[in-house]
């Protein structure tokens, strides 16, 4: 029998786990035919690899040597095999008659953004994939799936994958609220987050810290949100306008009927809009291209939404008011 990467996998598993009880769970074997395995692996590298005892096992000196080096192995040949997936997938990715291959979470930026590349690039597809999990999108990058991520991360918090992946910022926007437009507050310049206390809230859901920075908003000004429901986008909507809930919303969020969308006083959420690619990826040629046109998409949301263009023009921006 020849040494196999799957026979470092249970090696390390054994290790990690620290009994062959826990490890054969994990690997989804029988006890026996761990134990049977780990014999046939001990014969082939010359000797006893872990030592057992009451409260499970041990690695022996030789198990040491053997697991210090798949420590070293295991992760080289996983990234290997992201790389080559990588390359064959994503050769000839940008505007020479390539593609562009883009994951986003659900916003305005997105249909801006594929706009954009299909008017500067009509001879290369575009195609897209959404998901509310920020980290979905950059495993995509890093494996290859996809060209490019377009996320949001709230205030200054660092973005998935952030030393595996490129990451550059489009802008950064305040958090608006999104008011039906019969409520007592709709016709204010802005709203404090006190006023707001008894209300119930609505928003889309994430992985990212977001909702924990919001109770942490309230909690300053000295409430508790009596209910979230988090639900997507046109669900949001319809609970503003029907008045069942108030929204959070980036304020590039564009108009709608029955809903006005205005400023938290003093700006206590912010949401930054970010662009990653994979540095060794063939996207990395054309990532400052793209994000430029991010840029630009974003620019064109922001004049679209009369709230946020009221809000700049009033100098809230510049002050924080």
């Amino acid at each position: 029998m020849d040494l196999e990467l799957r026979h470092l996998k249970t090696l390390r598993a054994i290790a990690d786990a620290g009994s062959l009880t826990k490890a054969a769970t994990s690997l989804g074997l029988a006890q026996p035919a761990l134990s049977a395995q780990l014999k046939r692996i001990e014969r082939v590298l010359g000797g006893a690899l872990f030592e057992r005892g009451r409260h499970g096992v041990r690695a022996t000196p030789l198990g040491e040597l053997v697991l210090e080096r798949a420590r070293v192995v295991l992760p080289a040949v996983t990234e290997l095999q992201r790389d080559a997936v990588r390359f064959a997938t994503g050769a000839g990715t940008g505007p020479d008659g390539g593609r562009f291959r883009l994951g986003a979470t659900h916003g305005p930026l997105l249909g801006a953004l594929v706009d954009r590349l299909a008017a500067a690039h009509p001879g290369a597809p575009v195609t897209t994939q959404t998901s509310w999990s920020e980290r979905e999108l950059a495993a995509g990058v890093v494996e290859g799936r996809l060209d490019y991520a377009l996320i949001g991360t709230c205030g200054a918090s660092a973005p998935p994958e952030s030393e595996g992946l490129t990451w550059r910022e489009i802008a950064t926007d305040p958090v608006f609220v999104m008011l039906a437009t019969g409520h007592p507050l709709a016709g204010r310049e802005q709203v404090h987050l006190a006023d707001l206390s008894g209300t119930a809230w609505t928003d889309v859901p994430g992985d990212g810290c977001f909702g924990d920075c919001f109770h942490a908003a309230c909690a300053r000004v000295g409430f508790t949100p009596a209910r979230v429901y988090e639900t997507d986008t046109a669900s949001c909507v319809h609970l503003v306008q029907v008045g069942r809930a108030v929204g959070l919303c980036r304020a590039t969020f564009p108009d709608t009927a029955g809903l006005v969308t205005r400023p938290l006083a003093g700006t206590p959420l912010s949401w930054r809009h970010l662009l990653g690619w994979h540095p060794a990826a063939p996207a990395a040629a054309t990532g400052p291209a793209v994000l430029t046109q991010a840029r630009a998409a974003h620019a064109e949301a922001a004049a679209r939404s009369s709230g946020y263009a009221a809000w700049l023009a009033s100098g809230m921006a510049a002050a924080g008011a």
